[in-house]
């Protein structure tokens, strides 16, 4: 059976780097795997989107509307955005982050509220404010590590070796850092 994840953000969350790393410890895990990315305006603080689909044998990395298993999202109104892409059984594991996007900024629009109260209405859903855990590590940089951990509680991949592929694939000086990161994510 395949297993369909949706990674989503905003440019310069790292959201990407949280897809390389999931996909690396599913290859690790004996699955097969398809990965897909869409930057869009990534570098200017657009949608960023990974899809990720792993089971015995993937043809392609792309999720079709509806058939996602769960949607990471690394800030509330991406999650909303990407709403539509989750099975109806389907979980969201989402940080409570606002990042305002220009339309909100420049006064032509109104940010939604209570997005995380409205997708528990249509799905399963995590939230917590990742990236204040992460302010408390020092570094907002290692909410995608903090969010990778929660992914993974809520998918039951906790048997892989997740410290051994945060030291092969991060930085030598942020390591124990990321390790950290991830061990709160699980405790979400």
């Amino acid at each position: 059976m395949t297993k369909s994840i949706l990674l989503v953000g905003v440019g310069g969350q790292g959201t990407i780097t949280a897809a390389k790393l999931l996909t690396i410890g599913l290859m690790e895990a004996g699955y097969d795997i398809k990965m897909g990315e869409i930057h869009g305006m990534s570098q200017r603080g657009g949608s960023v989107s990974s899809q990720v689909r792993y089971g015995d044998c993937v043809d392609s990395p792309v999720i079709e509307k509806g058939s996602a298993d769960i949607i990471v999202s690394f800030e509330k109104m991406e999650a909303l955005r990407w709403l539509e892409y989750l099975k109806k059984d389907g979980v969201v594991v989402t940080t409570e982050t606002q990042i305002n996007p220009m339309p909100v900024l420049s006064g032509k629009a109104d940010y939604a509220e209570d997005i995380i109260e409205y997708m528990k209405t249509k799905a399963d859903v995590t939230a917590f404010d990742a990236e204040a855990k992460a302010e408390e590590l020092g570094n907002v940089k290692v909410m995608n590590v903090i969010m990778l951990g929660a992914l993974v509680k809520r998918m039951g991949l906790t048997d892989i070796d997740w410290n051994d592929i945060i030291a092969k694939n991060v930085k030598a000086k942020f390591v124990d850092l990321n390790k950290t990161a991830f061990e709160i994510g699980l405790g979400m």
